[in-house]
């Protein structure tokens, strides 16, 4: 019998026993290294040989990923507990920050990470159809501040006179204070005239744009980094400000940077400018506006219950058994 490393050929001609052999070293793939035909440890007995194997696969697992507890029959590709409240906690407390920015800047490799989240976000036919646009420049910043500033000044307007007090006091952009301002943008003629999962929703391309701007914001909380999204602008002059040409659609102008904290809420919550809506109300079945079906009920109590847990803070410590 020829040995031969898990993973390499392993001649079994002259072994008329091979399948034996194969089927003594159960759970072979567990062990890197091993060689067929030696003596498995689920093959021992006694408590201390069987805690061995369990710390061994428990270790196994962990470096891949993957917790021993974890593997749900349901979908076997379930990330570990760590994995799961890490993407949660991330999706729960990420922030539009606006005022907490500290002038540290972002390393290099920080922000390649959180680029790199940004450029695996799905895109309608796989157009990929975003940009990202670095503004470092004091200067460059100060016009998109007086963009905003302009813009602003117009908005406060529209809104009526107790609305538009509340408004006036609101901070709603960390252009000048943040180390690193970010344009994401779209390009609509990427893939050309027909692309696939665009022929006939022609918005799509702008919602993956969207989507990009999603992963970072998520990776950026991951890194613990702000991410303020700044959309009191006039297009044209944004474009006009960064030379973006006008086929190039900007989707979204962010402040980036460390922060001297993340608040609990969100600062427009807080500031009563509107509630967070019932997300069990949100959810309709079947048809538009229908609230009731066959099996909604139980849904509608795990959401409620799962919206409480939000609120109170214990979402991620208990509602992901």
């Amino acid at each position: 019998m020829r040995y031969g490393r898990i993973g390499k050929a392993v001649q079994t001609r002259y072994v008329p026993n091979a399948v034996k052999v194969i089927a003594q070293t159960q759970c072979h793939w567990l062990w890197p290294g091993r060689r067929l035909g030696e003596r498995n440890l689920s093959q021992k007995t006694g408590p201390q040989d069987k805690r061995t194997r369990m710390v061994r696969r428990s270790r196994f697992f962990q470096t891949r990923g993957l917790t021993m507890e974890n593997q749900n029959p349901l979908s076997p590709h379930r990330l570990c507990d760590e994995q799961r409240a890490g993407l949660y906690q991330a999706v729960l407390t990420r922030r539009d920050v606006r005022g907490q920015f500290k002038p540290d800047p972002v390393p290099a490799a920080v922000l390649s990470r959180i680029l790199t989240a940004a450029h695996h976000a799905p895109s309608v036919g796989f157009m990929q159809p975003w940009n990202f646009l670095l503004i470092n420049s004091p200067q460059l910043k100060q016009r998109v501040h007086d963009a905003f500033v302009a813009a602003n000044t117009e908005a406060a307007v529209m809104f009526d006179d107790e609305r538009r007090e509340v408004y006036q006091r609101l901070k709603l952009e960390g252009i000048l204070e943040a180390p690193l301002n970010l344009c994401i943008t779209c390009d609509r003629e990427r893939a050309g005239p027909v692309v696939v999962g665009r022929t006939h929703m022609k918005t799509m391309d702008l919602y993956s744009s969207v989507c990009a701007v999603q992963n970072l914001w998520l990776a950026a909380r991951a890194e613990g980094l702000g991410v303020g999204w700044v959309s009191i602008f006039h297009q044209r002059e944004l474009q006009t400000i960064l030379a973006i040409p006008r086929h190039i659609v900007p989707i979204a102008y962010l402040c980036i940077g460390y922060v001297s904290h993340f608040f609990d809420k969100p600062e427009l919550e807080s500031a009563n400018w509107r509630p967070r809506l019932p997300l069990d109300e949100l959810v309709y079945f079947e048809q538009w506006g229908q609230t009731s079906a066959e099996g909604a009920v139980p849904l509608q109590q795990q959401l409620r219950a799962d919206q409480e847990a939000v609120q109170q803070g214990s979402f991620v410590s208990t509602r992901l058994d």
